[in-house]
């Protein structure tokens, strides 16, 4: 024991060692009290008068109180809102049920006025009531597969009450049947199989259905037994079952169920089938969404066949709300996928129901033991930028957790304890949330609202002395009147706008003096730096305290800070004058510094860009030469090209010699000229950027020039040969127009001639005698 309790005492304080740590002041801007209290959590403001110096800026009033009181400000000019925690209602926990409604969490009403950032922990205190009332829904597969089932659940009501009177004198039991939708392709819609769903030899059968609500909550072991025994199996045609649609229905039509306000309730779902849901309801061209409400009218279920089955999350969310705890009786076949199932919905119980549900009593008695004995506290509504965490206070304790605390191995009348964090992260009105624990109807109401603003005690005189009178106090500092500005309101500003006059403070439109001094009357007057010494500059961009270290010193301790930047003492150099000055390693077999392509900085070789270390000498991103001094080539060596009349002035940085073979190493260029001629030169770059010496080759490669006499010949004929064709194509279509010409001439002559003779004939008809 004297163990435990040293350690307890270590982890206390170890934590008061971390709270300490904890307390720092991140400042940002801050011109106000109320800038200071929302900047952090552990900020303080001093409104104690003639705090700040001269010069120095209005935010070191912000600080944590043991660094202002470190300053001098005294503890009661401090201001720094602490958190309140006021107990509004708190009824004491219930011993046992007396037909009134029991208490078993307090307490019930609290408000917190909390400081963003800033944590508060309250306890709240639970109690399981003795002889609490259960409501138990016992939700029946009636498929044709639990036919032997059904016929030993008619036999069990006297040992299910039995089993209930062990837990409590107020227990209630319910029924209820389910099967699944009545439309194609979960049941047979033909109407004889509609009516009798069942197998030819089954004698007795019910009409297919989806969910059949068959008694309410009752006390009385004869009229559930009587219920029951009058309930026959029904059947569909393929395996899952409608039993999401059912408890749906289950919980939210709780008048019709008849589930009590003061009771523990369970739904008990026996089946040996696994489970349709949301989705699958297309398959039968369902798509209207389930919308978790009560459509039972003469005990059925009657959107069945209109809506879709209910989601996992619709049930979960239908379940917790009504603070209804599901126990799943299933057969071995189907234990893992309710497993799976229970781990998605709070407070819910697997059990394995033989073959034949004769263990579901003991199934029950377990489930119950172990959902009522586990103590599960978690928060409804929790609104944004607010934060809780649950540390459970018992034997059996669960990880303290931001969604939950859970106590688990509770027993009936044992007090348990949760110790609630809760954290607001910005600046809000009144707000509220729930905490509850699951499966229990008590619940405790917290209201929430922050602290932002500051309540200081402000002198009544509306013009101070300390701001000249021309202004009052307002938490230690001045607040001016109109005209005047300044730390003092020392400044008039006259008939001049107060924005301009604020402007010619601010560089490049950027922050009133650097956020580094005030603008007093238009200039500038800068504050002092942490290390004690001042910022400097017309807007106080400058100071000597902010330039690079090396080995945490200031400048490497070889030279002076002056406004950012390092100026080294001699002997040293670098950005932080980190290094001595040498030109060893910078230095090339031609004796120059980096190939004159950089600069030797802590002897090494600092190259432009595109050359690469260690001495600048070759350049991966850079042009090629061969195509950039292709033109300065063609002059010099051939006085061709676009440079041939400004070579010397364009192509001064080019040494050449023109040869029969190369002598130098460099690279091999071929590129073809301005006059079609192909160059072949070599470069070597020397030291610099763009300085090269060149050998061109005295030959060039030029193609020879084309023969004229074979051109124009065979032009000539070309041009001959496209004449004669065109004639020949004339000739041939005039010598077609003319034969379609003479052959509309025959028939034209044939028809001439048969008329003729025509006419011939008729004469002679006509002059024979008759």
């Amino acid at each position: 024991m004297d163990h435990r309790m040293l350690v307890l005492l270590l982890m206390l304080l170890s934590r008061n060692v971390m709270c300490q740590q904890e307390e720092v002041c991140s400042k940002s801007v801050i011109n106000s009290c109320t800038d200071c209290i929302r900047s952090g959590p552990y900020c303080a403001w001093c409104q104690q008068l003639n705090f700040t110096k001269a010069g120095e800026q209005e935010s070191v009033r912000c600080d944590t109180q043991a660094q202002l009181m470190e300053r001098g400000c005294k503890k009661e000019e401090i201001i720094s809102p602490a958190n309140n925690v006021t107990i509004i209602k708190e009824d004491p926990l219930s011993v046992s049920f007396d037909n009134q409604e029991p208490v078993q969490m307090s307490p019930q009403k609290i408000n917190l006025k909390l400081r963003p950032g800033l944590p508060t922990t309250f306890r709240i205190s639970f109690r399981r009531v003795e002889g609490y009332p259960v409501d138990l829904y016992y939700l029946m597969d009636l498929s044709n597969s639990m036919k032997d089932d059904l016929e030993n659940v008619k036999e069990l009501g006297r040992d299910l009450f039995a089993a209930l009177k062990k837990i409590t004198e107020h227990a209630q039991i319910g029924f209820g049947a389910f099967v699944d939708k009545t439309v194609l392709p979960y049941t047979n819609t033909n109407k004889e199989k509609l009516q009798r769903p069942c197998d030819e030899s089954d004698q007795y059968c019910q009409a297919a259905f989806g969910y059949r609500h068959v008694l309410s909550m009752t006390a009385k072991e004869n009229e559930f037994k009587k219920k029951v025994a009058d309930q026959f199996i029904s059947g569909n045609l393929d395996s899952p079952e409608g039993s999401l649609d059912a408890m749906m229905q289950a919980a939210v039509c709780g008048n019709k169920i008849g589930w009590r306000n003061s009771s523990t309730r369970l739904i008990v779902l026996t089946t040996d089938a696994g489970f349709h849901m949301a989705g699958d309801g297309k398959l039968a061209g369902i798509l209207e969404p389930n919308d978790q409400q009560c459509h039972m009218e003469n005990n059925l279920y009657t959107k069945s066949n209109e809506m879709d089955y209910p989601s996992v999350g619709q049930l979960a969310t239908e379940l917790e709300k009504n603070n209804i705890q599901p126990i799943f009786a299933v057969t071995k076949n189907v234990e893992d996928v309710y497993k799976e199932l229970s781990k998605m919905i709070p407070k819910s119980e697997v059990g394995v129901l033989s073959s034949d549900s004769k263990n579901v009593v003991q199934l029950i008695e377990t489930a119950y033991n172990s959902l009522s004995s586990k103590v599960t506290v978690t928060h409804d509504n929790l609104p944004d930028n607010v934060r809780v965490v649950y540390t459970p206070i018992c034997k059996y304790a669960g990880p303290a957790g931001d969604k939950n605390g859970v106590c688990d191995n509770v027993h009936v009348a044992q007090t348990i304890s949760f110790d609630v964090t809760v954290t607001a992260d910005s600046c809000m009105e009144d707000t509220s949330f729930t905490i509850r624990p699951l499966g229990i109807k008590d619940t405790l109401t917290v209201t929430l609202s922050t602290k932002c603003e500051c309540q200081c005690k402000d002198p009544n005189d509306k013009m101070h002395q300390l701001c000249t009178n021309r202004g009052s106090i307002v938490c230690g500092i001045c607040s001016c009147m109109e005209s005047f500005i300044g730390q003092n309101c020392e400044c008039s500003i006259g008939n001049k706008d107060e924005q301009s006059l604020r402007a010619s403070c601010q560089r490049n439109n950027g922050t009133e003096c650097e956020g580094r001094g005030d603008c007093v009357c238009g200039r500038c007057q800068c504050h002092s730096t942490n290390q004690g010494g001042r910022y400097r500059g017309d807007f106080c961009e400058c100071d000597d305290e902010h330039c690079e270290n090396y080995q945490n010193k200031l400048c490497g301790g070889n030279g002076k800070c002056d406004c950012g930047t390092c100026k080294c003492n001699a002997g040293y150099e670098g950005s932080a004058c980190q290094c001595k000055a040498s030109r060893e390693g910078c230095l090339t077999k031609g004796n120059t510094v980096c190939n004159g392509r950089g600069r030797c900085i802590c002897n090494r070789c600092d190259c432009k860009e595109g050359y690469q270390r260690p001495q600048c000498l070759i350049c991966l991103g850079c042009p090629d030469p061969c195509q950039t001094k292709l033109d300065c080539i063609e002059c010099l060596g051939f006085g061709s090209g676009p440079f041939g009349k400004i070579c010397d002035t364009n192509c001064r940085n080019i040494t050449y010699d023109m040869v029969d073979n190369f002598a130098i190493s460099g690279k091999e260029c071929h590129q073809k000229d301005s006059e079609g001629c192909w160059i072949t030169f070599k470069l070597n770059q020397l030291v610099g950027e763009d300085n090269y010496e060149a050998e061109i080759l005295k030959q060039r490669d030029c193609p020879e020039p084309p023969s004229v006499i074979p051109i124009i010949a065979g032009s000539i004929a070309g041009v001959a040969v496209i004449g004669i064709v065109l004639l020949m194509l004339i000739k041939m279509l005039i010598y077609m127009k003319d034969l379609k010409e003479f052959r509309k001439f025959e028939n034209e002559k044939k028809k001439s001639k048969w008329a003729e003779v025509r006419q011939f004939i008729i004469q002679t008809i006509k002059t024979q005698p008759t």
